[in-house]
């Protein structure tokens, strides 16, 4: 193992640039010499057409920002075996015989881990740096706690607009079909409701959450102002488990479909249900509020940051998570291991796990939902009334997030 590719595959986030860094450092340190190979798959399905590729030596390495977001190596959407030329493998292995690369350090989420798996079939010695801000692999993923991070400050701050024009705040998260980024950020920005695709919604439990804390708010507050937050993934299912999506956009590469329309879904239900609640106007007439046919009802309004979470910092933990998987990738390829996910370093172990199993979705535990369910947070359902467990810990505290 003498020269190795790093590319990085799939959506941009924290962490991705201490992977690329962690590898390369890793790779001077055990004498491997560390090319970019750009625009993921893409680049990886062109790299025969290149004329040279990027050497990461000390010098260059030192240019790249661990502490900033996106990736140094670029990014593309690409599934290898949806490409029709029936060569193409053939061609992928004749890139790499040219600029001799013996093994590729792949960073990415579940589509490009599946990817990997395709490639290390095929012959191709590859090890998985996990990345996704949607926490859904089995392991810890660069990129969770720094979109966390800003979805939690965004949510925190917009509650200003919310109180002061009395308004109804959905945010609408990314996060596909698992529910962690709405999750965790929203126990941090202490939402009042968060709607996932874990728990198919019931808009009249929500919009009876919403409108009793929303009214006591008011009611309560010297100056008559009160907000309530709600977070919402884009992968929200309704009551009967059916999910939202644009019927306008096509599939990506992988065959998603494209999410949307969540947060407005959500304005629309609790806004009819307002304009339908006669108690809701005798509310906005006893706190002086009310003006007829123009401001009847509380105003619900939705608003989605998108790609400002995945942008901007890195948060400290991805910084050193990156660079923990990016650095143990070589050291495995080094080591002849191949077609695995490094799932973290512990005690300066390195650990990794079979990557056709890290990519199998992990969703938010139930038990957690239950949890906050008893600090105030709505799921929009009624909360489980079942008593909490406890356990003693044996043994030695892992290392986890």
């Amino acid at each position: 193992m003498k020269k190795i590719g790093i590319l990085t595959s799939g959506g941009d986030c924290g962490g991705l640039n201490a992977v690329v860094k962690g590898a390369a450092s890793m790779g001077h340190n055990l004498d491997i010499q560390s090319y970019i190979i750009p625009n993921g798959y893409a680049g990886l399905y062109n790299l025969q057409d290149f004329d040279k590729l990027v050497e990461l030596t000390p010098s260059r390495v030192d240019f790249v920002n661990s502490n900033v977001a996106g990736s140094e190596a670029g990014h593309s959407r690409v599934k290898i075996k949806k490409i029709e030329n029936p060569d193409k493998y053939k061609q992928i292995k004749k890139g790499l015989a040219k600029f001799k690369l013996d093994g590729l350090v792949i960073s990415g989420g579940d589509d490009t881990g599946s990817v990997m798996v395709d490639l290390t079939e095929q012959g191709i010695k590859c090890v998985h740096a996990p990345k996704t801000m949607d926490l859904d692999l089995q392991s810890y993923s660069v990129g969770f706690d720094s979109t966390v991070n800003r979805i939690a400050a965004f949510a925190e701050d917009i509650k200003t607009t919310g109180r002061t024009h009395n308004r109804i705040i959905v945010m609408e998260v990314f996060g596909r079909y698992a529910g962690h980024t709405a999750f965790r950020a929203g126990v941090a920005a202490e939402a009042d409701a968060v709607l996932i695709p874990e728990i198919p919604v019931d808009f009249d439990i929500v919009y009876e959450h919403c409108k009793t804390r929303f009214m006591k708010r008011v009611t309560e507050s010297d100056v008559k102002a009160g907000t309530y937050l709600i977070l919402v993934a884009e992968g929200l299912k309704d009551a009967s488990g059916s999910e939202l999506y644009d019927e306008t956009a096509p599939a990506d590469a992988f065959g998603h479909k494209r999410l949307a329309g969540a947060g407005k879904y959500v304005v629309n239900e609790l806004t009819k249900r307002f304009a339908a609640d006669p108690a809701v106007k005798d509310f906005m007439k006893k706190e002086k509020m009310f003006v007829e046919n123009l401001y009847e009802i509380p105003e619900v309004r939705s608003v989605a940051p998108g790609h400002l979470v995945r942008c901007g910092h890195s948060s400290v933990y991805d910084v050193n998570f990156g660079k923990e998987v990016g650095g143990g990738a070589v050291v495995l390829l080094k080591n002849g291991v191949y077609g695995v996910t490094v799932v973290g370093v512990n005690r300066g172990k390195i650990q990794y796990l079979e990557t056709k199993k890290v990519i199998k979705q992990r969703y938010v535990d139930a038990g957690m939902i239950s949890f906050y369910e008893r600090l105030g947070i709505n799921f929009g359902r009624r909360p489980e009334n079942k008593e909490m467990e406890t356990e003693e810990k044996k043994g030695k505290v892992e290392r986890i997030m």
